[in-house]
């Protein structure tokens, strides 16, 4: 016998229910659902009545795996702060103080052309997990636990993990153009996770133009007008959350969905990450 596909809530698409409305069929989870005599309705449908409706408390519903939006736990961002703060720490012990880290596990894990041109490609990625002093780590890791925490809820563990890393991939492809010297730091990932905010601020209010992008164009404007910021690491990070992002969505009549992974957003996420290796490549090869 045949097992039946699990539907998600078009709202929560984190959300596996067996609820649907009775008005367009659409799934619903038991936060969205409004029970009246005559069926159950959507949001969209709450008003569209026949008759007296009633609120009623739902059954329970089995949840699909991952993170509800209520529910506040955000564990990869809290891992990925510690794992910052613990090398920051070791960096300081190894190097000048808290405010000068440095020493051999920093030498091991920066990122620079040279160092990748001898082989050591793992840090386009280790490369985001140092950070050159105390102001610079306690603004990456306040940015990533307030508006980290708020996209991994909404993506789940699996997407989330995808959007940080290869977002920060494409932020230290973009640091490379800019400067073959030494960079460090989380920013790339973290404009990332902003690129992710604009594109689902777009879905919800129909603008570009919003609270994201206002935030993104802020930044990006100190990191160009304060000299030694990676602006390249930045703008490589937007631009490859952005299109990871898209790469995640369900395009259906003009409106992305976003559900589980999906095929389209596998393939997002090798096309992005193997953009900047590629792209990381060139500069360190001298042709770009």
């Amino acid at each position: 016998m045949s097992k039946a596909e699990p539907r998600y809530c078009y709202r929560h698409p984190d959300r596996e229910t067996g609820l649907s409305c009775s008005e367009c069929g659409r799934p619903i989870c038991a936060d969205c659902a409004t029970f009246a005599p005559v069926g159950i309705r959507c949001p969209d449908h709450a008003g569209v009545r026949r008759g007296p409706a009633t609120k009623l408390k739902p059954r329970p519903v089995r949840r699909a795996p991952g993170i509800a939006l209520s529910s506040g736990s955000a564990p990869v961002t809290t891992a990925l702060v510690a794992i910052n703060v613990l090398i920051y720490l070791i960096g300081a012990s190894q190097g000048a103080g808290f405010n000068n880290p440095g020493g051999s596990l920093y030498g091991k894990l920066w990122l620079d052309a040279p160092d990748l041109h001898n082989g050591g490609w793992w840090r386009l990625v280790t490369t985001m997990f140092l950070h050159a002093s105390i102001l610079h780590i306690a603004f990456n890791m306040w940015a990533l636990w307030v508006i980290g925490r708020l996209v991994e809820q909404y993506l789940g563990t699996v997407r989330y993990i995808g959007l940080y890393f290869v977002s920060g991939l494409a932020g230290s492809a973009g640091a490379l153009v800019q400067t073959p010297g030494v960079t460090v730091g989380a920013s790339g990932a973290i404009f990332g996770i902003l690129g992710a905010m604009i594109i689902l601020e777009w879905q919800v209010t129909g603008r570009l133009a919003g609270q994201a992008m206002a935030l993104a164009g802020i930044n990006l404007a100190i990191s160009i007008a304060i000299p030694g910021i990676s602006w390249g690491g930045h703008v490589g990070g937007l631009i490859g959350g952005i299109l990871i992002m898209l790469g995640y969505a369900h395009w259906r009549d003009g409106r992305a969905k976003y559900g589980q992974i999906g095929i389209p957003g596998i393939l997002g996420l090798i096309a992005v990450a193997a953009a900047s290796v590629a792209l990381a490549y060139l500069r360190v090869r001298g042709q770009v």
